[in-house]
Order: C-alpha cells, then sequence, then structure tokens
C-alpha cells in the first residue's frame, strides 16, 4: 500500500501523459520534502507521496479518503470543511476552538502553508501531482504547527511541452442515501516558448445519507412544545464542492522562472454529518434536529514563486495571500433542553411583555480567514559534499470571529447589545504572528556516511482582543451545582468595565491579552547508505507549537509545547520488491492540554508530559503487471504525569480545589494503536485496451474518544473498523473506463463524537422522569459507495 512509514511507491510527480510509464517502468518517486527535488528512496525521513494516477486508482476526492491510505495518521472529522489531522498519535482530544490551540500538523498547498486553526483545507484532490505526508517533527524547515508532521498537497505544474488535457465524469450512489456526481477537468495550454498556463475545474455533488426523523419535547420549566416536522427529510446531509485554479509557469531565462497560482473552492453542505444514538433514534444514520443546520466554506489563494540561480546556488522566493471565510448554522437546542430539565433554564428567558419564550438556542457563525506568508531560501548545489538550505520566514494569520447564539424573541434587556436576538456573542479578533530564520548544513564524510544539523529560531506573537458573553441585564452566566442557580462568572457586557469595543460588531471589550515568546528547535541526523539500494538513518529532531491567549480572563496565556523524536529508520529496494519502516520514540512536554471548564469555556493548561512509541512500515512488490502495498502502524502514546484540573511545577493534583482528570499512565486519545492497510492490483490487456482489477482493505483500531478517563467513560471508546474498496476498468491511450465500490460492505466506522448534556448527570438516560442523560453524537465514514467513472484524455 504505501503507509506513510517510511515511504512509499504510490506515485511521481511528473505530466500526466507521462505518469503510467513512470510508475511502471520506475521505481524513482521524486518529492520536494526537504524543499529541493529528491529521489524518496533517498531521503532520510518517514515519508509517504502519493502520486496523481494512485490518487485517481484510489477514488481519493477529499482529506478523509487519502487519509485512511497513510496508516500513521488520523483524522477527526465534523464534516466536509471541519477536520483535524494527527501524526503518530500526537493529540490531547483539541476541540478546534476558535481561541483554542493551534493544529500540530501543518498544511501545505505547494510552498504556502494553509493550516488555520480550523484545521486542514478540505480541498477536492484533482490535477494533484502528489500527496506528501512527512511524519515526526517537521520543525527545522517547516517551522510552527508542523510539530507533529507535514502534508503538502502539490499540484501539477503547467508544461511548456505541448497542449493536452482531460475531462471526466463520474456516476456514484451512496447505500441508504441519494445520488451524487462529480465533474472534473483540464487543460494545459502553451502560450510562448517556455511558458504554459494550466487551468483546472472540478465540480462534485455528494449524495446524503443521514436522515433527520420526526421529534417533539416539551420543555420542563414552562411547558412549552418543540417540534421538528418542518425540518424532517431524508438524506439531508447532501454536499456540494466546486472550485478552479489557474497556473502559470513563465521561463524568464534559462536560470529563473516564475509561477503564480490562483486558487479557489466553495463547498456548500446542509444538514448534520452525525448519527445519533441516544434519544429518539431508533437506527443507524438517524439523528433528530430541531434547528437548520449546514455550512459555506469558501476560499482563494494566490501564492508567488520565484526560482533561478546566483552562480551555482538555487534561490527561491515564494509568498501568498489566503481568505477563507465559513458560514455555519448550528442546533443548539439540546443544550437548551438539558439545561431546563435540570434547573429550569427556560425561566430565564421572556418577552418584552415578560412572558416566556420557547428557550430554543441555535447558533449562527461567520469566521473570517487571512493568512500572508513569505519565504526566502537559498539552497548550495545538491551534488557538493558539503550542502546548505536555510533562509528567512514571517507569517501573519488573523481570525475573525463571531459566533451569535440565539433564542428567538427574547427581551431587549437579555439581548446582547447590537445583536437580533443574542442571549450569547463571541466577537473576536485572534491575530498569530510567526517569524523565523532556519538552516540545515549536511556533510559527506565518506562516500556512505552523511551528517545533518538543522536550527530554527522562532518568534512568536499572538493576541486575542473583542467580546464574548451575555448582555448586562441577563443575570445568569454560570450554574452553582451547590446552591442551584445561576451566578455572575465575569464574562459578557458587565465584565467590559467600561471598555470601549475594539473589535467592529462587539459592544464593548472583555478580552484583549497577547503572549510571545522567542526560542529554537534542532535536527541532527546520521545517515549510512549501505549500498545503491540500502539507507539506514538515525535522527533527533524537535518540533514546537505556539502559545496562545485563554479567552477567560482569570487564566494566563499558555506557552508552547515541544515534540522531541528520536528515530531509526531504512529503505531498501531489492528489484521488484521495496521494504521500508521505522522505529521511534517522541517525548510530548509541557503539553497545551484543552478541555471544557465553567460555562462551557474552553481552557488550555501546559499540564502534560507524554511518551509516544512505535513502529511504522510498508512494504511493495511489482511485477507482470501485478502489484501488492501494505503498509502498518503501532502506536503506544499515553501520558506520564498526571493530569490536574490546575496546572503546577510538581503535577500534584491534591493541593486545594484542584482535581486529578486524568491519572499517569492514561492513554492518549483519538489515535488507534494499530492501524493498517492493503492494495492489491492486476493489470491486463483486453484487446486492444488495458484492463485492471484493484481490491484494497483498510484497518482503523480501537481509539479512545477522551483524554479524560470520567469523560471517556460516558463519550464511550472508538470501536475498531475495517473496509473495503473494489474497482475494475479499461483504458485506452484516450479512454479510460471505471467501475468501483468504496466501503465495500458497508462498516459504520466512528471517526468522531460528541454530546450535549449536563455534567453532572451525563449518559444517565434520557426518559420521561430524568431527561438530562444527554445526546450523543457520532460522525460516520460514508455508507458503501458505488460508482462508475469515465474519462477522456486529450
Amino acid at each position: 500500500m504505501a503507509a506513510l512509514l517510511t515511504s512509499t511507491a504510490f506515485g511521481v510527480a511528473v505530466p500526466a501523459m507521462a505518469q503510467e510509464a513512470a510508475d511502471s517502468d520506475s521505481n524513482v518517486i521524486v518529492v520536494t520534502a526537504q524543499k529541493r527535488e529528491q529521489n524518496l528512496q533517498d531521503v532520510p525521513i518517514a515519508i509517504n507521496a502519493i502520486g496523481n494516477e494512485k490518487l485517481d486508482q484510489l477514488q481519493v476526492s477529499e482529506l478523509q479518503d487519502v487519509v485512511k491510505f497513510l496508516p500513521s495518521v488520523t483524522i477527526q472529522q465534523g464534516g466536509p470543511g471541519f477536520a483535524q489531522v494527527y501524526f503518530r498519535g500526537v493529540a490531547s482530544g483539541e476541540n478546534a476552538n476558535h481561541s483554542a490551540s493551534l493544529p500540530t500538523v501543518g498544511t501545505y498547498l505547494d510552498e504556502m502553508p494553509i493550516t488555520t486553526i480550523q484545521g486542514a483545507l478540505d480541498l477536492h484532490a484533482y490535477d494533484l501531482a502528489r500527496v506528501e505526508a512527512l511524519a515526526g517533527p517537521q520543525g527545522t524547515l517547516y517551522g510552527a504547527s508542523s510539530m507533529a508532521g507535514t502534508l503538502k498537497l502539490v499540484t501539477n505544474a503547467p508544461d511548456p511541452s505541448g497542449f493536452y488535457g482531460s475531462a471526466g465524469v463520474e456516476l456514484n450512489t451512496v447505500a441508504h442515501g441519494d445520488l451524487g456526481s462529480i465533474y472534473e477537468g483540464f487543460l494545459n495550454v502553451p502560450i510562448a516558448e517556455g511558458a504554459a498556463a494550466r487551468l483546472v475545474g472540478w465540480y462534485r455533488d455528494d449524495g446524503g445519507y443521514i436522515d433527520n426523523i420526526a421529534g417533539s419535547r416539551t420543555y420542563a420549566s414552562s411547558g412549552i412544545r418543540q417540534s421538528n416536522t418542518a425540518l424532517v427529510e431524508k438524506n439531508y446531509n447532501d454536499a456540494e464542492t466546486y472550485g478552479a485554479r489557474l497556473a502559470l509557469g513563465i521561463d524568464l531565462d534559462d536560470n529563473w522562472t516564475i509561477k503564480p497560482t490562483l486558487m479557489g473552492q466553495v463547498q456548500n453542505t446542509q444538514g448534520s454529518f452525525s448519527q445519533e444514538r441516544s434519544g429518539q433514534t431508533k437506527k443507524e444514520l438517524q439523528t433528530v434536529q430541531y434547528n437548520p443546520e449546514g455550512s459555506r466554506d469558501k476560499w482563494i489563494q494566490a501564492a508567488l514563486t520565484v526560482e533561478g540561480k546566483i552562480g551555482n546556488w538555487d534561490v527561491t522566493a515564494t509568498g501568498g495571500h489566503l481568505r477563507r471565510k465559513t458560514e455555519t448554522q448550528s442546533d443548539y437546542s439540546d443544550y437548551a433542553y438539558f439545561y431546563d430539565a435540570l434547573s429550569g433554564y427556560g425561566a430565564y428567558f421572556y418577552d418584552n411583555a415578560g412572558a416566556l419564550v420557547n428557550p430554543n438556542q441555535y447558533i449562527q457563525g461567520i469566521d473570517r480567514y487571512k493568512k500572508s506568508f513569505g519565504e526566502l531560501r537559498v539552497a548550495s548545489p545538491a551534488d557538493a559534499p558539503l550542502r546548505f538550505i536555510g533562509g528567512l520566514f514571517a507569517q501573519r494569520q488573523s481570525h475573525n470571529i463571531k459566533q451569535n447564539y440565539i433564542i428567538d424573541n427574547i427581551a431587549d434587556s437579555i439581548t446582547v447589545t447590537g445583536t437580533g436576538s443574542n442571549i450569547w456573542l463571541t466577537q473576536q479578533l485572534r491575530v498569530d504572528r510567526d517569524y523565523a530564520a532556519f538552516g540545515e548544513l549536511t556533510y559527506d564524510l565518506t562516500e556512505k556516511l552523511s551528517l545533518t544539523g538543522g536550527l530554527r529560531y522562532y518568534k512568536f506573537d499572538n493576541s486575542l482582543q473583542g467580546f464574548f458573553g451575555y448582555a448586562a441585564g441577563y443575570n445568569g452566566d454560570k450554574y452553582d451545582e451547590d446552591t442551584g442557580a445561576f451566578i455572575k462568572d465575569g464574562t459578557g457586557e458587565a465584565a467590559c468595565n467600561g471598555r470601549p469595543a475594539i473589535v467592529e460588531g462587539s459592544p464593548c471589550t472583555n478580552v484583549d491579552k497577547s503572549t510571545s515568546d522567542t526560542g529554537f528547535i534542532h535536527k541532527i541526523n546520521a545517515t549510512y547508505k549501505v549500498t545503491d539500494d540500502v539507507l539506514v538513518y538515525a535522527t533527533w529532531s524537535r518540533g514546537f507549537r505556539p502559545g496562545g491567549i485563554n479567552r477567560r480572563g482569570t487564566l494566563p496565556p499558555y506557552g508552547s509545547d515541544k515534540l522531541d523524536n528520536y528515530e531509526l529508520g531504512w529503505k531498501t529496494t531489492f528489484g521488484a520488491f521495496r521494504w521500508n519502516g521505522a522505529v521511534f520514540q517522541e517525548d510530548w512536554n509541557n503539553i497545551q492540554l484543552s478541555f471544557l471548564g465553567a460555562n462551557g469555556l474552553t481552557e488550555i493548561r501546559n499540564a502534560g508530559v507524554a511518551r509516544i512509541r512505535g513502529i511504522e512500515m510498508d512494504a511493495g512488490f511489482r511485477s507482470n503487471g501485478f502489484s501488492l502495498n501494505a503498509g502498518f502502524s503501532y502506536n503506544d502514546a499515553e501520558i506520564r504525569r498526571d493530569f490536574c484540573a490546575i496546572a503546577n511545577a510538581t503535577f500534584d493534583c491534591t493541593t486545594t480545589d484542584n482535581e486529578l482528570l486524568a491519572p499517569s499512565g492514561s492513554r492518549l486519545p483519538v489515535t488507534a494503536k494499530v492501524k493498517g492497510n492493503a492494495i492489491a492490483r492486476y493489470e491486463f490487456p483486453v484487446a486492444d485496451w488495458d484492463g485492471h482489477v484493484q481490491f484494497a482493505v483498510n484497518h482503523t483500531g480501537s481509539r479512545r474518544s477522551d483524554l479524560r478517563p470520567a469523560q471517556n467513560a460516558i463519550k464511550g471508546n472508538l470501536d475498531a473498523y475495517t473496509t473495503a474498496d473494489f474497482s475494475v476498468g479499461v483504458k485506452n491511450e484516450a479512454w479510460a473506463i471505471e467501475a468501483f465500490a468504496t466501503n465495500l460492505f458497508d462498516t459504520r466506522g466512528v471517526v468522531n463524537t460528541g454530546v450535549q448534556c449536563i455534567e453532572t448527570t451525563c449518559g444517565t438516560g434520557v426518559t420521561a422522569s430524568t431527561p438530562t442523560g444527554g445526546a450523543f453524537y457520532d460522525v460516520v465514514i460514508k455508507p458503501r459507495v458505488i460508482g462508475v467513472k469515465f474519462s477522456r484524455d486529450f
């Protein structure tokens, strides 16, 4: 298969018309993991590269599709456009809250980092040269938020050698759901000698498979009855994705090239991508939602890369700008219902005449992201015994956050100033700034032995400003379990203390903080070429993640966390057989542990120490049209110190008002101990056509849903699951026809889980007399999809 492990022979970055020959006749896979073109088998890091043709063969159309073929990579998804990616078990249960920690994995689109707090862009995977997955800290060359690894999406570059293109159509149907389709194509057009343009476009319609079934409930405090009759719909979680890319490649002379690119995508979803496993649903793939749900994720990216030579040194200057806007609608009525059942929450919501209103609550959010970056680097000749690569990096990313928590028709006195009917408003501006100087120096001690040392000096400066909370006239901020009443907790307009609004759209300012720091990280590597086909290496590397701001004013900022990686790896090729692997230990220090604190606000504490030990392997064989690839990873990830509610230097959870949240030895959540896959493919002649048949199997082991044992017991572990994919087809020089089935046996694998409940009664069950046990939601993988694809090259 092509594990991420130490490498993988999935594809090679060449023009589409030459791809087949390269895959068939050569084991050379060209990657840019170390920011220069190299044969993957010569790169002494754990890397997987899946090429253009293989992405198509594996039915990859979105991020989740490719992750299942990367055993050391885990995805935690809430729906299209809302995914967190993890390498090697480096996950503590981050909830991707807008004011919480940055991701532990950096995502790149060509040369540009595109990581946002919301996670990776869910780019439709078409006309990509390859996907590179770089495991372990990549901090020396890739910097902040590549602490656990880096995922690179590399697009096909314009090709001045000739005019060609392709167009394709896919029609599919999802089990228990609707029909879907994909339309995509590209044109490569020479526009002058040494200059070309590449225009790519795609449209994807994903059929829904979750049913919103009929339901009703009565609020205990008022007797107001709520029904979702108007929203009942079968297969209501459909998605629409469309986008385009225009790239130019212009050779100014024999040494200098400029490559401008403009790319954008829009993704619209309706409904929820979770099935409910409690409450009023009776079957899988069902939920009961009382308010409209969906999202619109729109982004555009412009980038420019200039490559050339000064003497015999390579010079690269690159920069770009990304804008992303997500609009979301979310049902929050569970929160209102369970709080009302516990404490008469609904009695706090009345109209201007003093009459009680329906306490039903929903969220409308608008998140705007901006990211600008620039990098200048130089590289000495790659064939010299002493080699250097290094440069300067700067990045600024901002996140303008607006979250409206709405209860219709509430009185003006309890409505957040300046809003229509908000019981709560989050209106904040988060800015993260990163600066760095970096370099790696490699020296060949002998023809077989090379040593590499790398450093990255960094500075970050992060801030959070704006408003969050209730109106000044609302008396209930936090439920006090001892008194059974709502009390003030320092949020909302009452906490502004007369400070005027800094962020446009907010009534005033109750959070205005910043944090900054400097430091450096390192990399040390020794590589030994046993033969031309056998390489072994040892690496000690470090990655980091910047600190940030806790929006609750009583909490201090949280600092950086760091990951030390100790790795031994090998890469071998024996004729038609390839075997690569790595064993490693990673020590994660000062972990940014996030959890829901008072009033449901995310809090981050530097309170953890974890150790991850693992092994990764991949193997491949190809002969006479038959190929077999298999990959496997094992991760033993656990915390090594007690996790306390209040952090302290001694990890002592017995201090006043402190609490042991997770004892030493607790397994880290999200990532399975065991994950693996295998792909068998046979290619054979069919008259004047080339035929193929392919079978793939993927396995993901059981996972914890939460680091904290008490919360994990409530939500439950995520069970292991195995899926299988099958395809058969034919192609010639112009046409390709393929039939396929993914998740052939219709497995219901869970990739994320959540619960809406009141902590004191969470998980106790929902009955007429005690309706406070909570509603549990599982995000499941897509059911079986059967489809047919047609494409025409010209």
